[in-house]
């Protein structure tokens, strides 16, 4: 079964905390927020080396490279450094003390001299030759067993020539060296995209959350097509009734980009009015179902599963997903996102209905999710090594620390 989007914190039926957060968010009961940094502007994804030593990647200023944060006891800021050249392309990872980045074309490994905040040498080229343009998103992942996973999109909304937007490409060009994720070796230098990898997946538009679960697998959120309504009226009622499609990431697994869709409003997978589709036929070829769906134009940005012991049990084992949050005219209800959301796993590692973890990022009315008026916009979340789980803001170059119980 498809699990969708419930609006109501289900997992835990009491109302929002009452005491004061920072920023106004809006939490569960017993957990609080404190802002662990601000102003560092372009930040993106977030890493933990060791309980001191927070990492974050960087995208739209140049020069930035990776930022470097030494955090105190009290889990604050007290040190910030720039380091290398790594910068654009959103995935940052740790595996075994040494760190990963990619920029859009490159993916590098850097080492560390004890416990410097700052690498020394000059950065390993562990995958070099993916293609630069137009859509540069690069999400990676990693695993215990030295496999590095990243996603390379498509370069188009639908796959179709500049001249005929209304008429799908068949085959879609862009589902060959694109539109997939690969897996390589985290411990191989100079590895050839996409040659010295596997392919597990294909049928993916774009792609900036993925992430490992610990004893299960690969796991990814591909963002839905857009435009779809003032395209094709008559056949897509509401763009926002694309879903943001989350996947269990196995090889051969096909996520149906550009030709099908999944409809939120109908739960199921429709064929693409490109591609023939008329809104209500599904396709003939059967593609990779989503094992839970979020609201369309919700942007997932990053997600990360939480194997801490810190949080309750209902918050654990499943994914923390930052939703940027949707783009368009402002309007009164405000737009899918600008949340954390999260997304249970049972114990049979079966996803659950995602609900609303933490939210007010962008400010407390509805109409302030919105590109123009949102205070602030998730953008990165990762689990720290204390057990608390740490959100990057892309407005404000903001961090919290949300814990449970301090």
């Amino acid at each position: 079964m498809i699990r969708t989007f419930c609006t109501a914190a289900v997992l835990l039926a009491a109302s929002p905390a009452l005491a004061a957060e920072p920023d106004g968010l809006v939490l569960p009961p017993g957990f609080h927020a404190s802002v662990v940094a601000d102003g560092l502007k372009g930040i993106r994804h977030l890493a933990f080396r060791n309980a001191h030593q927070l990492y974050a990647s960087t995208r739209g200023v140049k020069g930035a490279g990776i930022l470097a944060l030494h955090l105190d006891d009290n889990h604050k800021a007290d040190r910030t450094e720039h380091f290398g050249t790594a910068e654009g392309g959103t995935g940052i990872g740790i595996l075994r003390g040494q760190l990963y980045a990619a920029t859009p074309t490159t993916i590098y490994r850097y080492r560390f001299d004890g416990d410097d905040l700052v690498p020394s040498a000059q950065p390993e080229v562990i995958l070099d030759g993916m293609p630069e343009k137009p859509s540069i998103n690069r999400a990676i992942a990693l695993n215990d067993r030295g496999d590095l996973f990243v996603g390379v999109p498509g370069q188009t909304n639908n796959c179709t020539a500049p001249d005929a937007m209304k008429t799908g490409l068949q085959p879609c060009p862009e589902l060959q060296g694109r539109g997939g994720i690969w897996r390589f070796s985290a411990t191989r230098a100079g590895q050839a995209f996409a040659s010295d990898g596997t392919q597990l997946a294909t049928g993916l538009r774009d792609l900036d959350a993925m992430d490992w679960r610990a004893g299960d697998g690969l796991y990814a959120i591909q963002h839905g097509r857009g435009g779809m309504h003032e395209l094709f009226p008559t056949f897509v009622a509401d763009d926002e009734a694309i879903a943001e499609e989350m996947h269990k990431v196995s090889r051969g697994a096909n996520f149906g980009w550009p030709y099908s869709y999944w409809d939120n409003a109908r739960n199921v997978r429709l064929t693409a009015p490109e591609y023939g589709g008329d809104g209500k036929a599904s396709p003939t070829i059967t593609y990779t179902a989503p094992v839970a769906v979020l609201p369309g134009h919700a942007a997932p940005l990053d997600m990360v599963f939480y194997q801490g012991t810190k949080f309750p049990r209902a918050w654990r084992g499943g994914a923390f997903v930052a939703l940027h949050g949707g783009q368009g005219a402002a309007t009164p209800q405000g737009h899918h996102g600008y949340n954390i959301t999260y997304v249970p796993f049972d114990r049979g590692g079966r996803a659950g209905t995602p609900v609303i973890f933490a939210d007010n990022f962008a400010g407390p009315d509805p109409s302030d999710r919105s590109v123009a008026k949102a205070a602030y916009r998730p953008v990165g979340v990762t689990a720290g090594p204390d057990g608390a789980l740490y959100v990057a803001d892309s407005n404000k170059g903001r961090i919290w620390r949300i814990a449970y119980g301090d």
